[in-house]
């Protein structure tokens, strides 16, 4: 009986160049040719197929790629190797520092423990869905050890789990940066293909945070007044800036006499250079806007109290030209001003909130007075509407609800018209026309 390797097709000459194509003991077909490596160097590579065509194709299709100047993948290492090169060398000079310190923290806790071991070159979609499920199911006590470490076990260690799973919000950030490292392993010709791509997450909701309603925004205005920061927490209240965009206002920033601001840094602590002047968020968070009249008034007395400042700290004054600045015109760290904005609110007797909320606050109560969402995606500087949109979704859907029961109410119960001397049948008369 004939076996493959008898028949004359299978061992068919092929051309120099071209690779060689034969049939294996296990009844595969294998196919094996020269292609382009990383570093213009040369690799011999192996594909297989059930049918000689089929391993053809694949080795045709390498080949192929190989004379457009595609290098074939080369990752032969771990994950693990490969985000560390990735981290070092290629985010640190993308990502801000706070940013990338994020980063760090997700690779070290997260991805390194449940993906590190595997290779690069053989990571499957399957892999990341079946670790996101995991992370997404199991205690993190448990998981990183927490327990352990502590004087007196609270979880596992005691025999009983607190179950304290990572949040979808925190899981959807996990996944991310896992992303963005196998797009650039892509991009580097690493890998043929992101698979973390084709892993679905779902949208996670949006955190939850409680603005203030406009009674408690008038509270706290009040308690502000007076305060040597007053200014700030207008601007904070009633333009929704971010916290580092106040603290990093500089005099130059703003046009009093035009009622403007040019929103140009942000002042934030790194761990290399300390309180700094960064770039803004995102290219949309530079941007102008308008002041209000009750800011370029409480402006105006701000600047006329660091006038006085200055002369009281006569050669200790710092003169850093920011607009809101300590008593000796040092700039003002994030964390002081969390506890001068704690303080107003227990003087204001309100609930406990986020600094950043009244930056929600002052988009809810925009959005509550019939604004346009446009004109608020500006004014906050969101890079796309759709970030408005979703992050204020709960608010729209309040107003639809408000205007849907008004709809409700006129069509369950209609006005009567009032009868008038003058209605009848008659059309209504109509006045001469003036030539």
């Amino acid at each position: 009986m004939a076996t493959p390797r008898d028949i004359p097709g299978s061992r068919r000459t092929r051309a120099n160049g071209d690779g060689t194509v034969y049939q294996r003991k296990d009844g595969r077909w294998e196919a094996a040719g020269y292609v382009l490596a990383p570093g213009n160097t040369q690799k011999r590579v192996r594909v297989y197929g059930t049918t000689r065509k089929e391993a053809l194709a694949k080795l045709t299709e390498k080949i192929a790629a190989s004379n457009r100047g595609l290098p074939v993948p080369s990752a032969q290492g771990s994950v693990a190797a490969y985000l560390t090169y990735w981290l070092e060398n290629v985010a640190v000079h993308h990502l801000r520092e706070n940013t990338h310190t994020r980063y760090t923290a997700c690779v070290r806790l997260y991805l390194l423990p449940g993906l590190g071991r595997k290779k690069l070159a053989k990571l499957t979609t399957k892999d990341v869905r079946t670790w996101l499920d995991q992370l997404r199911t199991t205690c993190q006590c448990c998981t990183r050890g927490l327990d352990t470490i502590r004087d007196e076990p609270q979880c596992c260690a005691a025999g009983k789990c607190c179950g304290k799973k990572l949040s979808p919000l925190t899981l959807a950030y996990v996944h991310s940066v896992l992303k963005s490292a196998l797009e650039h392993a892509v991009r580097e010709e690493e890998i043929p293909r992101n698979v973390a791509r084709n892993v679905r997450m779902g949208t996670p909701r949006p955190r939850r945070f409680e603005p203030l309603t406009a009674e408690e925004a008038r509270a706290f205005l009040a308690a502000a007044h007076g305060h040597r920061l007053n200014a700030l927490f207008e601007l904070a209240l009633r333009t929704g800036l971010r916290k580092g965009e106040l603290l990093g206002l500089r005099w130059e920033d703003l046009d009093l006499a035009g009622g403007t601001a040019s929103i140009r840094r942000t002042l934030q602590r790194t761990n290399t250079a300390g309180l700094t002047a960064l770039p803004t968020k995102t290219q949309s968070s530079e941007r102008r806007i308008a002041l209000p009249t009750e800011c370029m008034r409480s402006l105006e007395q701000h600047r006329e109290r660091q006038a006085r400042e200055r002369e009281a700290a006569g050669t200790n004054w710092k003169s850093s030209g920011y607009v809101f600045t300590r008593p000796d015109g040092y700039p003002i760290e994030g964390a002081t001003l969390t506890r001068h904005f704690n303080t107003l609110l227990r003087r204001a007797t309100l609930r406990r909130i986020r600094f950043h909320d009244l930056r929600h606050s002052a988009a809810t109560l925009l959005l509550e007075q019939g604004v346009e969402l446009v004109v608020i995606k500006e004014l906050l500087g969101h890079a796309h509407i759709g970030v408005t949109a979703t992050v204020y979704a709960h608010v729209r859907l309040r107003l639809q609800r408000d205007a849907i029961d008004l709809l409700s109410n006129a069509l369950r119960n209609p006005v009567q018209p009032v009868a008038r001397p003058d209605d009848s049948d008659e059309p209504p008369l109509r006045a001469a026309p003036v030539r």
